[in-house]
């Protein structure tokens, strides 16, 4: 084991060090600790991933509402997989815009892309769970 530490000579290597840096960062004089420049740009990058994030959002929303208007006959055969398809994918894009909105903690676009996959996977329930015998009314995944 080495003897004492000296604590006066290891930070004033530290305060040599932040003075250095500070002296070459852009935008800051040696004594002063301001970075302007950088904090300006730093700020407008979280704005438009906001709205981005939003836009995702809104667009999964959209889709969850337009999903149960299913123009054509989804009982059985190729149509009703087609169905399942789109009904997947509004699964899966409510996710994207739940991850999105959680790492831009923004709560309420969160809260309405969970919402989306609730709506989602309910919708995926009531046509699988007839098809699997789980439900009273049975129903087929082929025509005859």
């Amino acid at each position: 084991m080495t003897g004492p530490r000296d604590w006066d000579k290891d930070l004033a290597a530290v305060d040599k060090a932040i003075e250095s840096w500070k002296a070459t960062t852009p935008g800051t004089s040696p004594g002063s600790a301001k970075a302007a420049p950088v904090v300006v740009a730093a700020a407008k990058e979280p704005a438009k991933g906001a709205m981005a994030t939003w836009l995702r959002v809104l667009l999964v929303l959209a889709f969850a509402i337009a999903v149960p208007f299913w123009p054509y006959p989804r009982g059985c055969g190729i149509n009703l997989f087609l169905y399942l398809g789109v009904i997947s994918l509004l699964v899966v894009a409510g996710l994207w815009g739940a991850a999105s909105s959680w790492g831009r903690r923004l709560g309420n676009a969160h809260i309405l892309s969970l919402l989306t996959v609730v709506w989602g996977l309910a919708l995926l329930a009531a046509e699988v769970l007839p098809r699997i015998g789980y439900a009273a009314h049975q129903a087929r995944w082929m025509c005859p």
